[in-house]
């Protein structure tokens, strides 16, 4: 070996692995040395895949799994501590993040299709804002959930949104207030995750979910999804009126026209997604 090769560099793991299983998209966090912090080189990835995801028809859902001992454990700190010098104290630097963070975690929400989160670890801060904002969650039964930042004097304010919309209030304010973590089978019995699972299947379980519901019309998908995040957040009589609207679209579609026939004639139905 030459002095130059051995002083060469090794070269760098990409911090977000991205593979296909079938009809699903698997995203891997990949900075497990770092906790999968969400640095901001990592939210930048993920956001640009899951652009690329949302216009890719071959994809019918997504995963979202993490390499290492932690799931994530929310905005890279170290990174953010750096631009105390800058002129501002790093305000504008830190808008930037926190902006960049939630629109990546909006796109989550508004990607027409089924994401499943599969946490192996600790998911904390911005990692467990991640997976309240996945429409489906498995987790492992060594996974830990929280919202840690009051214990360094930084409220989990954005973590919050995603946590408030998944969990109860008082339990939402607890976990907020203490930054207690708490165990995969309690984030199951409040609803932050859907399933508990042995140790080391997070994964395969979490694309077996996934498998399940990208057997359904993706047209049918696309607009549930789209509509139950809307009505959620509307009054009860507008939820209804919105909600009536687009059963009344939904039954023109041919995937409706063909999935009540196959139900009529007792057979399977053959979707195209339109």
């Amino acid at each position: 070996m030459s002095p130059q090769t051995a002083r060469a560099p090794a070269a760098q793991s990409p911090i977000l692995l991205r593979e296909k299983v079938g009809s699903i998209a698997v995203l891997t966090l990949n900075r497990p040395a770092a906790r999968n912090s969400l640095s901001e080189g990592l939210i930048a990835e993920l956001h640009a895949a899951l652009k690329d995801i949302h216009d890719d028809k071959n994809v019918r859902a997504l995963v979202i799994a993490a390499n290492g001992p932690a799931f994530s454990a929310g905005h890279d700190m170290k990174e953010l501590t750096a631009r105390r010098s800058d002129a501002d104290r790093g305000r504008a630097y830190f808008a930037e993040i926190m902006n960049a963070c939630s629109a990546m975690m909006q796109a989550i929400v508004q990607l027409p299709k089924p994401v499943v989160a599969a946490v192996q670890g600790v998911a904390t801060a911005a990692g467990c804002q991640m997976v309240a904002s996945c429409d489906l969650a498995v987790a492992s039964e060594a996974a830990r959930f929280a919202t840690p930042g009051v214990d360094i004097g930084l409220f989990c304010s954005t973590p919050m949104v995603a946590l408030s919309r998944n969990v109860p209030r008082k339990q939402a304010m607890e976990m907020l207030l203490t930054g207690e973590p708490v165990d995969a089978t309690t984030a199951q019995s409040l609803g932050l995750v859907n399933r508990v699972v042995p140790s080391g299947t997070e994964r395969d379980a979490a694309i077996a979910l996934a498998q399940k519901v990208a057997l359904k019309s993706a047209y049918t998908i696309k607009l549930g999804k789209e509509a139950f995040y809307r009505q959620i957040e509307m009054n009860l009589a507008d939820a209804y009126r919105y909600a009536a609207e687009v059963m009344t679209e939904n039954m023109m579609a041919r995937d409706a026209e063909e999935g009540i026939g196959a139900f009529i004639e007792k057979r399977e139905p053959k979707w195209q997604d339109e």
